[in-house]
């Protein structure tokens, strides 16, 4: 494999060793994947701090592989390419999303939709084909296949991107797909780490209107300077019955299901869509969503979910950023101080997105 003299000869990482002890980190030494000839291994220099982690690291999602290193939204630097990587070379600027793996055989893999391949393989708390342990980007580098390392173009910073390669592309995916553009109007549930990127992808894309729905009545102000045309309080019965039939798209971004955490219900918002109009799920709760069928008859409404973005996706959303200037709204910690960080989100206090710095 080709490579630079800065390249990582020794990989850490900030690992838990028990779910019930989620929020205590120690700095390990990690063995990363085995090379194959299509891998880049990345210097990681920024990883910011997602929902999935904080569920994945209490154990709300299942048992996790332990110790556990998580972290899938990786910016950083190539500094060592496969015999056969084609489009990425050592030294260029690099994103790593939440997917390192996939068949790239099947009939998904080969329509741009690899994020859908029923062989799909997380970035963290995972194993490859061969055994080897998937390890997320709260460390100091990663390897991953070239189909699922992602060129930033210059301009863009590395720690305002990080936070794109899933929070980003996990919004802009459902938008794009589902046509939120010049004569729609879209809905979006929550104001947070995918919430914020949401509001910019709509108006970016050409949206008529976005309207934002949230419990919170103290992200007002951010939501409308993010460029929401409306804010409903969810609390509010009459604003939310003035929004009845209204919406074309909605993105429900909230990773709660039950009222009594501050989720909104699906009745709530089915209630809200056009003609047959789209509920598109972003968010992952640990618990269930629950609705009835009836509520979807009315008016011929349609329930669907994403999972992050392809490679083409995540590419024409960098371009869009670059395009429109979008940013999020990110706070920085240095990475030992991830056990704040990951509170942070877990408490709902962070605005909007955390971004950690490495420093090992």
């Amino acid at each position: 494999m080709t490579s630079t003299n800065s390249e990582q000869t020794k990989w850490r990482g900030y690992a838990i060793h028990d779910n019930k002890k989620w929020d205590e980190f120690k700095v390990i030494d990690f063995q990363p994947k085995q090379p194959g000839d299509y891998d880049i291994d990345v210097k990681i220099a920024y990883c910011g701090v997602c929902g999935s982690d904080v569920h994945t690291l209490t154990g709300g999602w299942g048992d996790a592989i332990l110790p556990l290193i998580v972290g899938h939204e990786i910016a950083g630097t190539v500094v060592k390419v496969g015999p056969k990587v084609q489009s990425i070379k050592v030294g260029d600027r690099v994103g790593v999303g939440a997917q390192v793996c996939s068949c790239l055989e099947c009939e998904n893999c080969k329509s741009d939709n690899e994020n859908y391949c029923p062989q799909m393989l997380d970035t963290y708390n995972g194993k490859y084909p061969n055994g080897d342990i998937a390890h997320g980007g709260y460390s100091t580098a990663i390897r991953a296949h070239e189909r699922f390392v992602f060129p930033i173009p210059d301009g863009l910073d590395l720690e305002q991107v990080a936070p794109l390669f899933c929070a980003g592309v996990t919004t802009f995916s459902p938008l794009k797909r589902h046509g939120a553009g010049p004569g729609k109007t879209v809905g979006i549930a929550g104001v947070g780490g995918l919430g914020h990127y949401a509001i910019q992808f709509a108006k970016a894309l050409g949206a008529d209107k976005v309207v934002v729905f949230s419990h919170s009545a103290n992200k007002k102000e951010d939501a409308l300077s993010l460029g929401a045309d409306e804010f409903v309080m969810t609390t509010d019965e009459k604003a939310l019955e003035a929004q009845t039939g209204k919406i074309d798209l909605f993105l429900n971004t909230a990773d709660v299901a039950n009222k009594s955490h501050g989720g909104i219900p699906l009745p709530t918002l089915l209630k809200t869509l056009r003609l047959h109009g789209r509920l598109i799920i972003v968010g992952i709760p640990d618990d269930k969503f629950e609705f009835g069928t009836m509520e979807l008859m009315g008016n011929g409404g349609m329930i669907g979910a994403t999972h992050i973005g392809s490679k083409k996706e995540v590419l024409e959303m960098l371009d869009l950023v670059q395009k429109k200037g979008i940013k999020g709204i990110i706070q920085s910690y240095p990475m030992k101080d991830v056990a704040k960080a990951v509170k942070s989100v877990k408490e709902n206090t962070a605005r909007y997105r955390i971004v950690l710095k490495v420093d090992i």
